[in-house]
């Protein structure tokens, strides 16, 4: 009999929530109708997707109408950033940083290629954003700058507020990638200098293939999709209903529970951090330790070849991470620990561990040693092939 599955991988993708699940499943049966139809059968369907709206608009805290229902949060980002360039084509420098997710990185260098000037801002060996490198970067001419809330891989938060008053102060668009943020700290957007914030469903007990981008009022804005009226005539393409529904239901939920993020995911973080930095020697956190997500850890273990360690952990049931989901499989160590000063030998004897509510201290409990036994088998491996 296999062992019962272990998830501690949330910020890869999330279980749905049984509520979640419920509120979409009548738009996959009974209320099949296309939201723009004029009979009332469709506008019934239209209006279950304002509710949404109005649902996903509550969380971040800005007006429903600024809203654009989108299929992920790469599309939210490549969305940002390609009206932030379009809204005045003598701008063609953007700022953005190192450790930026896959969908904002790989954007970037494809500017480059086409001509685009792209500064890269670095971070300190905690993974942290310097404001005044961020100050001396952005010019007349920068059209956007783009980054992230929160990183996907260490959990490290960067001042998005006033690097977003930064930008505004030159003239130039701001966007950030909030995909991991959304849900797990207080967002306010109705009083930020914030113009595009793209976030995810599946991040936050949603279905995967659908998110949101927020479009402040004022922003000039092309869309990227280009279709039919859909979504104010922002994002063609017939809706996708029930996850759009879902998403609303997700939302209110994470509402209701974030202070959860701080007073259960947090100590379930803290207690199996503690207990593999107590148990399990030459381990170290990569990343602030302080300023960052309260469900991430990011964790070097010495001596250890961190897919091997995932194989042991896989054979247990316990999932885990080396980084960022988009990029599994690659050759390369993270690009967010080799930006943070890491050795390709330390980013790859490192993983991550990211919670959620849904998880549990028996869990926890169940996986330290478990974790304790798998680094010790490995390093006695190691220790073997050395002395041969």
């Amino acid at each position: 009999m296999s062992a019962p599955l272990i998830y501690f991988d949330n910020n890869a993708t999330t279980a749905l929530d049984p509520a979640v699940v419920e509120a979409m499943l009548p738009y996959l049966t009974s209320f099949y109708g296309n939201p723009s139809s004029a009979y009332s059968f469709g506008s019934r369907v239209g209006r279950a997707l304002e509710t949404a709206r109005e649902q996903v608009a509550a969380l971040v805290g800005c007006e429903p109408d600024e809203l654009i229902f989108t299929g992920s949060g790469s599309e939210g980002n490549n969305t940002a950033l390609n009206s932030a360039l379009l809204a005045d084509r003598d701008r063609r420098h953007v700022v953005t940083s190192s450790v930026e997710h896959s969908a904002t990185k790989n954007f970037c260098d494809r500017l480059a290629r086409r001509g685009f000037e792209v500064t890269w801002l670095p971070v300190d060996s905690a993974g942290l954003l310097d404001l005044d490198e961020l100050r001396a970067a952005v010019r007349d001419d920068t059209a956007v700058v783009s980054l992230m809330w929160a990183n996907n891989e260490t959990g490290v938060l960067f001042p998005v507020e006033e690097a977003a008053r930064i930008a505004r102060a030159k003239g130039a668009h701001f966007h950030t990638d909030a995909v991991q943020a959304v849900g797990k700290i207080p967002i306010a957007l109705g009083d930020s200098a914030v113009h595009f914030l793209s976030l995810a469903g599946h991040k936050l007990h949603a279905p995967k293939g659908v998110g949101a981008l927020y479009v402040h009022r004022r922003a000039r804005f092309t869309p990227f999709v280009i279709g039919g009226g859909q979504e104010n005539a922002r994002r063609g393409g017939t809706e996708n209903v029930a996850s759009i529904v879902a998403l609303g239901k997700a939302a209110e939920l994470a509402a209701t529970h974030l202070r959860e993020e701080q007073t259960v995911v947090r100590p379930l973080r803290d207690r199996f951090e503690q207990g593999i930095l107590s148990q399990i020697s030459d381990t170290e956190i990569n990343g602030d330790p302080t300023e960052r997500l309260p469900n991430t850890t990011n964790l070097f273990f010495r001596g250890v070849e961190g897919e091997a360690l995932l194989v042991l952990l896989d054979k247990a049931g316990v999932c885990a991470s080396a980084g960022s989901a988009c990029t599994a499989g690659s050759i390369h160590p993270s690009h967010v620990l080799t930006a943070m000063g890491f050795s390709a030998e330390r980013a790859r004897a490192s993983l991550r561990f990211s919670f959620s509510r849904f998880n549990t201290i028996e869990e926890v409990d169940r996986v330290l040693p478990i974790l304790t036994s798998a680094v010790a088998k490995l390093r006695a491996m190691l220790s073997s092939t050395v002395a041969a």
